[in-house]
């Protein structure tokens, strides 16, 4: 049994009925401390439950063993900051009895992240697969409306007749709207595709929040925007104008998940997260919010929820912010609508130098 326990991939923990270690794999420390070291201080026996994780995801575990006790075994999702990265786990929960009496817990942890990987590689060959296809689409009534033209120019002489102009112009019109809707296809897939390597810089994140809102200049008309951006932040590194755009683009987001709403508020705020030292943004709708199914495709590129657009919106969202080595999630708000959590490493040299771009030093 040992020697399957070490050999899994899967990370095993075995609790006591006090919640206290008797039991871990390496494969649970190679999950959550990459360093031996403290791996081995971390997960040691007798340590409490409670002093191995943030106390929202003992909450969570807690609750999954309560339902253990009734059901034998439970399983589910979570994430799991790991050194400020996120981990997404499959999660299962066992009970263990004897004659009556509970013995304790085995957790089992499968780490989702190469899965998520993999799934995100997957859309992106189903992107290269719709481009094709998108632009193919209007190259069609392009094709024909030249080969119309060509007709009537042959038949019509150095002089076309005035059906031939007609001709002429309606071909123009149809070949004008096809160009037109091959261009913003490229200008969305060209964004995404073109992304200039990052330069991260010492930033502040109350500015990029306000330099996103500018990016509107009064285009969000018949919505109420609050901010409520928290004062003496410490810098983050980013690239402030990418960062920028990745903001802009969940208010955007936002917006048109209003389109229908009665209530029309957006709210947008900072926060230090100091135990973790990241600095936080949240922006907050009071749209129709987003089933469990939808979150988890969000980020997908070409996923959408509208009808219209190419999908690359929150694409481009996840991809600017895992290049900043922060991340991006998306919860319920109250009492209804969305909430878009943004998070970012602080820059802990600059924060110590009291600098960040657009504040004096």
């Amino acid at each position: 049994m040992e020697t399957i326990l070490e050999s899994i991939p899967t990370g095993v923990l075995s609790l006591d009925a006090e919640q206290r270690v008797t039991r871990a794999n390496h494969a649970l420390s190679r999950i959550f401390v990459p360093a031996a070291a403290n791996a081995s201080r971390q997960f040691r026996e007798g340590t409490p439950l409670r002093e191995l994780f943030v106390r929202e995801v003992v909450s969570e575990l807690e609750t999954m063993m309560r339902k253990a006790e009734r059901m034998g075994s439970v399983t589910g999702q979570m994430e799991i900051v790991v050194h400020r990265a996120r981990l997404n786990v499959a999660v299962t929960v066992s009970a263990l009895h004897f004659e009556g009496k509970r013995l304790g817990y085995v957790i089992v942890f499968d780490d989702l992240s190469d899965l998520l990987k993999a799934n995100k590689q997957a859309a992106w060959r189903e992107v290269a697969r719709r481009v094709a296809h998108e632009i193919k689409n209007p190259l069609t009534p392009i094709a024909l409306s030249a080969e119309r033209i060509q007709r009537h120019l042959q038949r019509g002489g150095a002089s076309p007749e005035e059906e031939s102009l007609k001709v002429m112009q309606d071909c123009a019109r149809t070949i004008s709207s096809a160009v037109e809707t091959v261009r913003s296809l490229v200008d969305e897939f060209s964004a995404m595709a073109r992304f200039p390597a990052s330069q991260p810089q010492p930033a502040d994140v109350n500015s990029i929040v306000q330099g996103a809102l500018a990016m509107f200049d009064g285009r969000l008309e018949g919505i109420s925007v609050e901010t409520n951006l928290a004062p003496h932040l410490p810098p983050v590194m980013a690239d402030a104008a990418a960062m920028q755009r990745a903001i802009a683009n969940i208010v955007d987001n936002a917006a048109e998940a209003l389109e229908s709403c009665l209530l029309r508020e957006v709210r947008i705020s900072t926060a230090l997260l100091q135990a973790r030292e990241m600095v936080e943004i949240v922006v907050a709708d009071t749209g129709p919010g987003v089933s469990q199914e939808i979150k988890e495709k969000l980020f997908f590129p070409y996923f959408s929820t509208k009808n219209r657009g190419t999908g690359l919106g929150l694409a481009i969202v996840g991809r600017i912010v895992e290049e900043h080595h922060g991340s991006v999630r998306v919860e319920e708000n109250s009492p209804v609508g969305t909430r878009f959590i943004v998070e970012l490493p602080v820059a802990i040299e600059a924060a110590r130098n009291g600098h960040a771009e657009g504040k004096p030093a």
